[in-house]
């Protein structure tokens, strides 16, 4: 029988205007797109920005995201990882999940799940006063016991018990992006141990199996502590957290394949990452270097073919690769079709994957 892989696309979740706290950092009312609209290249030869074929969309409308998804399944993209975000007492950009993709007549077709995006909130939204990161805290994403219970209630009320969550072993996947601001929040080791294990505990009285919380790495591995705060696996979120990235994308991937075999080898179960770029001088007036090079489509098709021979010699590992990303446009990271490539990084999952 022929294995069948899970594509795992992040979701940054900016490309609506619908939630009126968008407005903070984008007060056309049209989400991030007005950065990605109004960019220009930083120097001769810069191919960024880029522009999307499909246009400025809403991505909280059913009726775009009905489209977007048809797209993703025809070319191997079976799983949708959101972002997800919880500021000020309150969730932030749940729209385009809530109203856009699981509004969608066709949303069942496909599986999701969440990334906790629990990082604080400075000026880089918000192209305007972007060169001045470190000015302003806008929102702390660290939370105490009590709003982490909040957090993981709604969760499970809104988002677990959906047929199409994704699942390992029978328990839903719930990513957290930000340990130190976990642990900071809580107050330390033992009181995340015990906030998962209260967290488990919940979700098998909701009628599930329990949770399988899954860590994105962005330093170096520590498979004994991670195991011992309660996480089951792990897997990255960008090249940018693992290794220079200012490089062509073919010497990149040498060291990410590498990167791959080291946490392999940590105890804790790994799921290969592939990021399609990087390059976020979108969100800044001025230059900023670090720039991944020459990711053409037939790079992209290495790094998926490369993840996929990592994860047949591991048959017992569920067959989830997660990708960077769906639609990070400025971040220059992104599987969605542009004006240069065309569907040429969606054509590179379907050789690979459906072909």
């Amino acid at each position: 029988m022929k294995r069948i892989y899970d594509i795992a696309a992040y979701v940054w979740p900016s490309y609506s205007g619908n939630d009126p706290r968008t407005l903070t950092f984008w007060p056309e009312g049209m989400g991030e797109w007005q950065t990605v609209r109004d960019a220009k290249p930083k120097f001769d030869g810069h191919v960024e920005p880029r522009k999307p074929l499909w246009g400025f969309v809403n991505e909280a409308n059913p009726d775009i995201m009905e489209m977007q998804i048809n797209a993703a399944l025809r070319h191997g993209v079976n799983v949708f990882i959101y972002d997800w975000y919880w500021y000020d007492n309150r969730p932030f950009l749940e729209d385009c999940l809530n109203d856009g993709f699981l509004s969608a007549p066709n949303n069942m077709q496909m599986c999701f799940y969440l990334m906790w995006a629990n990082h604080d909130v400075n000026n880089l939204w918000d192209k305007r006063n972007s060169d001045r990161l470190n000015d302003t805290l806008i929102w702390e994403a660290a939370v105490d016991r009590t709003r982490f219970e909040i957090i993981c209630h709604r969760i499970i009320e809104l988002y677990f018990i959906k047929p199409n969550y994704y699942k390992i072993n029978g328990k839903p996947v719930f990513m957290i992006y930000d340990l130190e601001n976990l642990i900071k929040g809580l107050g330390g080791h033992d009181q995340v141990y015990d906030a998962f294990a209260w967290f488990n505990h919940q979700c098998k009285e909701a009628g599930l199996e329990g949770v399988h919380i899954q860590l994105c790495i962005r330093k170096d591995i520590d498979a004994k502590f991670f195991r011992s705060l309660g996480f089951e696996s792990s897997t990255n979120y960008q090249y940018v957290h693992m290794t220079d990235i200012d490089r062509p994308y073919d010497v990149i991937l040498e060291d990410i394949k590498k990167i791959w075999e080291n946490h392999a080898l940590s105890g804790l179960p790994y799921f290969p990452h592939v990021s399609v770029g990087w390059d976020n001088n979108t969100r800044f007036h001025g230059f900023k270097p670090g720039i991944i090079k020459e990711n053409t489509p037939e790079r992209i098709e290495d790094a998926f073919r490369a993840a996929k021979a990592f994860l047949d010699e591991r048959p017992e590992l569920p067959p989830l690769i997660t990708v960077n990303s769906w639609n990070e446009w400025t971040e220059g990271s992104y599987l969605q079709p542009d004006e240069l490539y065309g569907y040429g990084y969606l054509e590179a999952i379907r050789k690979v994957f459906l072909s």
